[in-house]
């Protein structure tokens, strides 16, 4: 007779069977999902795969285009390692460095087959075409410890730009030779012409001595333009030393004044006394011939009766001079013009005295200007850099 602990209840394996529907259907609806899952997956799998492919074909025509662009460059790539080993070079840096090789260290590459030129990032090369100049700029590689340096062959450039300077210089070499022969052939006639009556056998003896003085005049007056001339083209360096421009100002004037006086004109000096210690650094001989250029300049555009003022004054550190008269004045294109070697509107002109002033100041760090209206006058300012004033500038 059966146990009767042993024996199932039918309502417990009915619950039983259930349960395990219940799972087995949820396990169904689950594998279901995961399938679905594994489709999405697939397929953004497959779309990511093509996304990589295209990339890597993109990189690697990307690199090939680098490839290309290196191998065609006219302009030389080298790279170097952490240790300063050369690990590549595209065709163009083998041109220009036949000696250079994979493996070797750079430095001792420059020792060997380079010289330092006196520019930065020049060097010199020796080749069967003969002395090259290598521009070399050495860059460090963004994220990486190596570098990269570009070479470039300026060697033809280099001699074009020299042909460029000569041509430059021979050509202002005629220019100032054609504007020197144009000044010096009006004096130079009027001497000879004057020469010529001299040797008149029926000549007095005081129109003898009125030519000679005539032509001694002539004489001078070329002798003043050739070394005027001279004065320009040299530019040297001049000995500077402290200047104490009032005096400098007071010993123009008494210079200016015999001449300004048998005209019927004055030159009047405006010296404040705050500016009266104000000192530069030039040379005194020179910066009185610049001042008393322009005084002269302004005796010449003025008339009977007229005053010539002289302004000394100083702006953040630059002591001002200014020569400022009420004469004829000038144009605008006369103006423009006005520093120019050879350049004068009058006859008796040499057209230097200007150009030499300006050269000078632009020597000691100063510079002029002028301001200019016709009829009205003109006034000309010197500005040089303050050595010291006890005062306050």
């Amino acid at each position: 007779m059966p146990d009767s602990k042993m024996a199932i209840d039918p309502r417990e394996l009915e619950s039983a069977f259930s349960l395990f529907t219940e799972a087995s259907n949820q396990l169904s609806l689950a594998y279901a999902d995961l399938q679905q899952q594994v489709v999405s997956l697939t397929g953004q799998l497959e779309i990511a795969n093509g996304n990589l492919r295209r990339e890597l074909d993109e990189k690697a025509a990307l690199s090939r285009r680098l490839s290309l662009l290196l191998e065609q460059l006219p302009g030389g790539v080298v790279e170097l390692n952490e240790y300063g080993v050369v690990v590549a070079f595209n065709p163009a840096a083998h041109v220009m460095m036949q000696s250079l090789e994979l493996g070797c260290v750079w430095h001792e590459y420059v020792s060997a087959f380079l010289s330092p030129a006196n520019v930065p990032d020049l060097w010199l090369s020796q080749s069967p075409k003969g002395e090259r100049r290598l521009s070399i700029v050495v860059n460090d590689m963004l994220g990486e410890s190596g570098k990269i340096m570009l070479v470039h062959d300026i060697s033809d450039t280099w001699e074009l730009q020299r042909a460029l300077t000569q041509h430059k210089r021979l050509a202002a070499m005629g220019e100032m030779a054609a504007g020197l022969a144009h000044q010096l052939r009006t004096p130079l006639a009027t001497a000879l012409l004057y020469s010529t009556h001299l040797t008149k056998p029926a000549l007095s003896d005081t129109d003898r001595q009125k030519f000679g003085q005539k032509n001694l005049v002539r004489l001078r007056h070329l002798e003043a333009l050739i070394q005027n001339m001279l004065s320009f083209v040299r530019g040297h360096d001049v000995p500077a030393e402290p200047v104490l421009l009032s005096e400098l100002l007071r010993e123009a004037q008494q210079l200016m004044s015999p001449q300004l006086q048998a005209l019927g004109m004055c030159c009047f000096l405006n010296l404040p006394e705050e500016y009266e210690c104000l000192v530069v650094n030039a040379n005194h001989k020179e910066l009185l011939g610049c001042v008393t250029n322009l005084i002269d300049n302004a005796r010449l555009a003025s008339k009977s009766g007229d005053v010539i003022n002289i302004y000394l004054s100083a702006q953040e550190n630059m002591a001002e001079l200014k020569v400022e008269d009420h004469g004829c004045g000038m144009s605008l294109e006369v103006q423009e013009r006005l520093f120019e070697p050879f350049f004068t509107t009058r006859k008796e002109g040499t057209g230097l005295g200007l150009a030499i002033v300006s050269n000078l100041l632009a020597r000691l760090g100063g510079e002029i200007g002028v301001n200019s209206n016709l009829g009205t006058g003109s006034s000309f300012t010197i500005r040089l850099p303050v050595l010291y004033c006890p005062t306050k500038v």
